[in-house]
Protein backbone atom coordinates (compact mmCIF):
# COMPACT_ATOMS: atom_id res chain seq x y z
CA UNK A 1 0.00 0.00 0.00
CA UNK A 2 1.05 3.92 -0.64
CA UNK A 3 1.52 6.04 2.35
CA UNK A 4 -1.73 7.70 1.27
CA UNK A 5 -3.79 4.48 1.27
CA UNK A 6 -1.92 3.74 4.31
CA UNK A 7 -3.70 7.21 5.52
CA UNK A 8 -6.88 6.64 3.79
CA UNK A 9 -7.36 2.92 5.45
CA UNK A 10 -6.04 4.35 9.21
CA UNK A 11 -9.07 6.98 8.15
CA UNK A 12 -11.39 4.53 7.09
CA UNK A 13 -10.70 2.19 10.22
CA UNK A 14 -12.46 5.20 12.75
CA UNK A 15 -16.22 3.42 11.27
CA UNK A 16 -15.77 0.25 13.16
CA UNK A 17 -15.00 2.10 16.42
CA UNK A 18 -17.32 2.30 19.36
CA UNK A 19 -17.01 5.64 21.02
CA UNK A 20 -20.95 5.58 21.92
CA UNK A 21 -19.52 7.90 24.80
CA UNK A 22 -16.84 10.41 23.75
CA UNK A 23 -18.17 10.51 20.20
CA UNK A 24 -14.21 10.35 19.33
CA UNK A 25 -13.69 7.62 17.30
CA UNK A 26 -10.21 6.19 16.62
CA UNK A 27 -8.66 4.15 13.92
CA UNK A 28 -4.79 2.79 13.67
CA UNK A 29 -3.19 0.68 11.18
CA UNK A 30 0.17 -0.95 12.44
CA UNK A 31 2.73 -1.56 9.30
CA UNK A 32 5.16 -4.87 10.12
CA UNK A 33 8.92 -4.71 8.63
CA UNK A 34 7.48 -7.16 6.82
CA UNK A 35 4.36 -4.70 5.19
CA UNK A 36 1.65 -6.77 7.28
CA UNK A 37 -1.10 -4.83 8.10
CA UNK A 38 -2.82 -4.59 11.57
CA UNK A 39 -5.92 -2.56 12.17
CA UNK A 40 -7.71 -1.09 15.23
CA UNK A 41 -10.06 1.01 16.51
CA UNK A 42 -11.10 2.38 19.83
CA UNK A 43 -13.96 0.23 22.25
CA UNK A 44 -15.52 2.17 24.75
CA UNK A 45 -18.57 0.52 26.95
CA UNK A 46 -19.62 1.74 30.70
CA UNK A 47 -16.81 0.95 32.70
CA UNK A 48 -14.78 3.48 31.30
CA UNK A 49 -11.19 1.81 32.64
CA UNK A 50 -12.10 -0.88 30.42
CA UNK A 51 -11.71 0.94 27.25
CA UNK A 52 -9.04 -0.09 24.62
CA UNK A 53 -7.85 2.49 22.29
CA UNK A 54 -7.20 1.81 18.67
CA UNK A 55 -3.59 1.71 18.74
CA UNK A 56 -3.58 -0.76 21.09
CA UNK A 57 -5.78 -2.87 19.33
CA UNK A 58 -3.58 -2.76 16.41
CA UNK A 59 -0.83 -3.70 18.85
CA UNK A 60 -2.46 -6.43 20.51
CA UNK A 61 -3.72 -8.26 17.39
CA UNK A 62 -0.41 -8.40 15.57
CA UNK A 63 1.37 -9.64 18.92
CA UNK A 64 -1.04 -12.19 18.99
CA UNK A 65 -0.44 -13.38 15.59
CA UNK A 66 3.22 -13.79 16.49
CA UNK A 67 4.80 -10.31 14.96
CA UNK A 68 7.09 -8.74 16.98
CA UNK A 69 8.91 -6.15 14.19
CA UNK A 70 7.27 -3.09 13.33
CA UNK A 71 8.07 0.29 11.54
CA UNK A 72 4.91 2.37 11.32
CA UNK A 73 1.77 3.15 13.15
CA UNK A 74 -0.67 5.23 11.78
CA UNK A 75 -3.50 6.89 13.70
CA UNK A 76 -6.31 9.12 12.61
CA UNK A 77 -8.85 10.85 15.10
CA UNK A 78 -12.26 12.48 14.34
CA UNK A 79 -10.56 15.70 15.67
CA UNK A 80 -9.50 18.95 13.20
CA UNK A 81 -6.27 18.90 15.62
CA UNK A 82 -3.60 16.27 15.06
CA UNK A 83 -4.07 14.05 18.28
CA UNK A 84 -1.41 12.40 19.46
CA UNK A 85 -1.74 8.55 21.22
CA UNK A 86 -2.90 8.75 24.95
CA UNK A 87 0.09 8.37 27.49
CA UNK A 88 -1.21 4.21 27.69
CA UNK A 89 -0.52 3.85 24.21
CA UNK A 90 2.32 5.54 24.09
CA UNK A 91 3.75 3.35 26.56
CA UNK A 92 2.63 0.29 24.92
CA UNK A 93 3.86 1.43 21.81
CA UNK A 94 7.57 2.44 23.28
CA UNK A 95 7.44 -0.79 24.68
CA UNK A 96 6.38 -3.31 22.24
CA UNK A 97 7.12 -1.80 18.84
CA UNK A 98 10.03 0.15 20.24
CA UNK A 99 10.92 3.70 18.09
CA UNK A 100 8.96 3.39 15.62
CA UNK A 101 7.39 6.50 13.34
CA UNK A 102 4.28 7.60 14.07
CA UNK A 103 1.57 9.36 11.78
CA UNK A 104 -0.89 11.60 13.52
CA UNK A 105 -3.88 12.17 10.54
CA UNK A 106 -6.68 14.53 11.27
CA UNK A 107 -10.17 14.41 10.37
CA UNK A 108 -9.38 15.95 7.00
CA UNK A 109 -6.29 13.76 6.48
CA UNK A 110 -3.48 16.35 7.35
CA UNK A 111 -0.86 14.62 9.08
CA UNK A 112 2.54 14.92 11.07
CA UNK A 113 4.80 12.16 11.77
CA UNK A 114 7.06 11.85 14.72
CA UNK A 115 9.03 9.20 16.39
CA UNK A 116 7.93 7.52 19.53
CA UNK A 117 11.36 9.19 21.24
CA UNK A 118 9.84 12.14 20.54
CA UNK A 119 6.14 11.33 21.72
CA UNK A 120 7.81 9.43 24.79
CA UNK A 121 11.33 11.00 26.06
CA UNK A 122 12.95 9.50 28.98
CA UNK A 123 11.12 6.77 28.76
CA UNK A 124 10.41 3.73 31.48
CA UNK A 125 11.06 0.14 29.75
CA UNK A 126 11.98 -3.28 30.76
CA UNK A 127 15.04 -2.03 30.70
CA UNK A 128 14.82 -0.65 34.28
CA UNK A 129 13.62 -4.10 36.10
CA UNK A 130 16.14 -6.08 34.25
CA UNK A 131 18.59 -6.69 37.74
CA UNK A 132 22.52 -5.67 36.72
CA UNK A 133 25.57 -4.09 38.03
CA UNK A 134 24.44 -0.87 36.23
CA UNK A 135 21.19 -0.42 37.51
CA UNK A 136 22.01 -1.69 41.31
Amino acid sequence: MTFDELIQTALKQRESARADFSNFRVGAVLLTIEDRLFTGCNIEISSFGLTICAERVAVFKAISEGLRDFKTIFIASDSTKITPPCGACRQVLWELAGDIEVIMINCHASYQKAKMSDLLPHSFDRSFLIKNKENI
